[in-house]
């Protein structure tokens, strides 16, 4: 009998510990004794291990260990070496790039040197794990979706540290290696250049972002619905009449008058929640590199309206060569 499930109980299935198919040859074993872990189990498979992680997973590790660590030594010696205060002021802290009299030239280590090696090295890190990511999809016979998905949220990485400082000449453009420095980082950008609230890809980022959060959480809540009736097990009820499957079809089709299928609703998701990173990236791109004022481009391109002047025209005295 099915163990009767709500939204607050969960079935925890157990089993045997399995090892998993044989793996290609030529490739390494699995390491470790397989266990089981039984707050694991609440949030997902109780199993812990074995793991692979071969040539190319150590060397991504090794690579971001060195970045992490670089960024971490840093951020103690700007407390003096007190770990209470690293602690403390955690989020504050950061490892800022380069200022801008260095342009794209490698500057000394303590005045952005550091941040263009962990810079460096993290890249280093992504994408060897990028190719470990693809390789074991083709090795196991899966689709390499898993890979591109991780590959939009790559390239959106590389256009904040790489690609558009290497646009705008110069690496303090850059974003910091920081919590809360990146955050600013991101509104001393939106303030530079005119808001990036009117930029047309910055709006199409949060459309998908929205999007692929709706989707998400219309497809879990559907099968949770139905997981009295095993829906989880999707792929084996798609065929079949009175399952799960067919009630969460009939649902939506009887509320919107129309249902994904058990297919098509991941593709959906899939496309959604890549866009958003896809997207962005390219707003970002765009920003100083073809766009200075956001606010002003829509305005000449009729997306929003130019309001009247009702005070006075304040000019910068910056811009007049006055001396404070």
């Amino acid at each position: 009998m099915t163990e009767y499930q709500n939204l607050f109980t969960t079935v925890q299935p157990t089993g045997p510990a399995s090892a998993g198919i044989a793996l290609p040859k030529g490739d390494s074993e699995r390491i470790g004794t397989p266990w089981f872990w039984h707050l694991a189990g609440r949030l997902g498979n109780a199993q812990i291990g074995p793991i692979y992680l071969g040539g190319l997973g150590v060397a991504s590790l090794v690579f971001g260990t060195l970045a992490f660590n670089i960024i971490g030594f840093n951020m103690l010696a700007m407390v003096d070496w007190n770990p209470l205060q690293l602690v403390r002021q955690l989020f504050w802290l950061a490892l800022e790039p380069p200022p801008p009299s260095f342009g794209l030239s490698i500057p000394p280590l303590n005045q952005g040197g550091w941040w263009l090696i962990t810079g460096f090295l993290l890249t280093i890190s992504i994408l060897l794990w990028w190719t470990r990511i693809y390789r074991r999809a083709r090795q196991l016979g899966l689709g390499t979706h898993v890979a591109w998905a991780f590959a939009a949220a790559i390239w959106l990485y590389l256009v904040c540290g790489f690609f558009r400082p290497v646009l705008m000449g110069s690496w303090s453009e850059a974003v910091p290696f920081g919590i809360f420095p990146h955050l600013d980082w991101v509104s001393a950008l939106s303030l530079r250049y005119g808001n990036l609230f009117y930029n047309p890809f910055h709006a199409l980022s949060i459309v998908f972002l929205y999007g692929s959060v709706l989707l998400f959480a219309m497809h879990g809540a559907t099968i949770l619905a139905v997981s009295r009736y095993g829906g989880e097990r999707e792929i084996e009820q798609i065929v079949d009449r009175g399952t799960a499957s067919e009630r969460a079809a009939l649902f939506w089709r009887w509320t919107m008058g129309f249902n994904a299928t058990m297919e098509s609703v991941h593709r959906w998701a899939w496309w959604f929640a890549v866009l958003c990173p896809l997207v962005g990236g390219i707003g970002i791109l765009l920003t100083g590199t073809v766009v200075d004022n956001w606010y002003l481009w829509s305005v000449k391109h009729h997306v929003v309206p130019s309001y009247p002047a009702v005070f006075p025209v304040v000019v910068d005295p910056a811009l007049l060569g006055v001396k404070p």
